[in-house]
């Protein structure tokens, strides 16, 4: 295995799901500011570890495989206890859209390289809009600082939803003549 500074990153953001879950159910006051520091540096670390493969010519096979499974499973994670600790509709909706918006662009890239058009589906600007509203949304629903804040990380969790489709539609739109392909 390659090991270099990207992938400590990626590494140490994986180690500190476990970490992220213990924080979540403690019963202190003080344990969902801990949580949401905990996601709020898993997600600093997602930004720094693909700067860092980038700046310090770091990239490898191992890191761009790594990074996004420790990204989907840090997003998952969060989004599962917060609709076990939130006993909203509306909240669980959009949670597994999001959910099922991963799943379904994972297979579409999967399926694309397997075709040798890995390009058509690579991330854009629209997915990285998601990323960023999905991680301070993420960050306020766990911390729930004061109710304006709170409700604010609500408005960024479904702009984020919004976004999640929007970015489906259009990795789906970028495939599609291969998707109906003969």
């Amino acid at each position: 295995m390659p090991f270099n500074i990207p992938i400590a990153l990626t590494l140490f953001r994986i180690a500190l799901l476990p970490v992220f879950i213990f924080f979540f159910y403690l019963p202190h006051s003080w344990a969902p500011f801990a949580s949401a520091f905990i996601f709020w540096l898993a997600a600093v670390t997602d930004a720094l570890d693909g700067y860092a493969a980038r700046k310090l010519k770091q990239s490898t096979r191992f890191g761009a495989f790594l990074d996004p499974v420790a990204d989907k499973v840090m997003v998952t994670t969060a989004l599962v206890l917060l609709v076990q600790q939130n006993d909203n509709i509306y909240l669980t909706l959009a949670a597994l859209f999001m959910i099922g918006r991963e799943i379904v662009i994972s297979a579409l890239r999967e399926w694309m390289a397997e075709i040798g058009k890995r390009g058509v589906v690579a991330v854009s600007w629209i997915g990285k809009y998601k990323t960023a509203a999905q991680m301070v949304a993420i960050v306020g629903l766990i911390w729930k600082p004061t109710p304006l804040l709170t409700d604010l990380a609500y408005v960024c969790f479904y702009v984020a939803a919004v976004l999640t489709f929007w970015s489906m539609i259009s990795y789906i739109s970028a495939a599609w003549k291969d998707l109906v392909a003969e």
